[in-house]
């Protein structure tokens, strides 16, 4: 199987992705709308990019909401970014979707396949919502699951008492930092052992992804810590994420898209 080579440290190379950021002066406040409708064009450049002969090894689903002031909305953005088997990191797809729902992640996959992406990848890292699993299981079969370890352990602590979340989150980082799969079950049992009896929502909701969580180690060693989350998409997306808290979000759905081209 063809895997990213990724660098000396086992990390992988951002490339140009596919088109080149139109220069701006001025702070993002002050473009024009003469502006924004030239980067929505760069946007569009971007998603309508060719991938026939393209392979991707790895992708990272997530979705990304913003708020929208004007329209008194929420905007719910696709993203898609995957990994070359020579180590390039690429953002694939930007979409507005309705929420994250199945259909709107299969158009996602169905455009990336339009656009001549024809090899499936060999693993997809996402967090638990269903609508892309479920999304992936009709396009890409083949392509293994892997669970996000941050989106799991948020929502197995929020089941238990603040009091014994500190102890739990720490038995839940032995797991995912096990050094082999055999020692990653053995923590996993013991959690659930120490866990199910008082709260058996919290292990439950751990132990239903149990195989999902753990298709890492099938993977080379060197890149298991970009695997076990999607950490790839949230540290793209920081600089976005801040803008919108300072800002209380973009005023048009058109504005969101083209900050998040600008700052991605």
């Amino acid at each position: 199987m063809a895997v990213p080579q990724g660098n000396q440290h086992g990390g992988f190379s951002r490339s140009a992705r596919g088109v080149g950021r139109p220069e701006m002066s001025g702070t993002f406040r002050q473009h024009d709308h003469a502006v924004e409708v030239g980067l929505a064009g760069r946007i569009r450049d971007l998603v309508e990019a060719a991938l026939a002969g393209k392979e991707y090894v790895y992708v990272w689903a997530d979705g990304i909401y913003s708020n929208v002031r004007l329209e008194d909305d929420r905007v719910c953005l696709l993203v898609l970014i995957g990994v070359t088997k020579e180590g390039q990191t690429e953002l694939l797809a930007v979409e507005a979707g309705h929420r994250e729902c199945e259909l709107s992640w299969l158009e996602v996959i169905r455009d990336l396949k339009r656009r001549g992406l024809t090899i499936a990848p060999k693993l997809a890292v996402g967090d638990g919502a269903l609508g892309f699993w479920a999304a992936l299981r009709k396009e890409w079969p083949s392509t293994r699951e892997q669970r996000c370890w941050v989106h799991k352990t948020a929502n197995v602590l929020d089941k238990l008492p603040k009091t014994l979340q500190p102890k739990a989150k720490a038995k839940l980082h032995e797991i995912w930092m096990a050094p082999t799969r055999a020692a990653a079950i053995e923590a996993f049992d013991h959690f659930l052992e120490d866990y199910s009896a008082k709260y058996p929502k919290a292990t439950d909701c751990l132990k239903k992804d149990r195989d999902e969580l753990l298709t890492f180690y099938d993977f080379p060693a060197e890149h298991w810590r970009h695997l076990r989350t999607t950490n790839p998409i949230e540290s793209t997306f920081a600089t976005i994420r801040l803008r919108h808290r300072r800002t209380k979000g973009n005023g048009t759905r058109q504005a969101t898209l083209t900050m998040l081209f600008k700052l991605a």
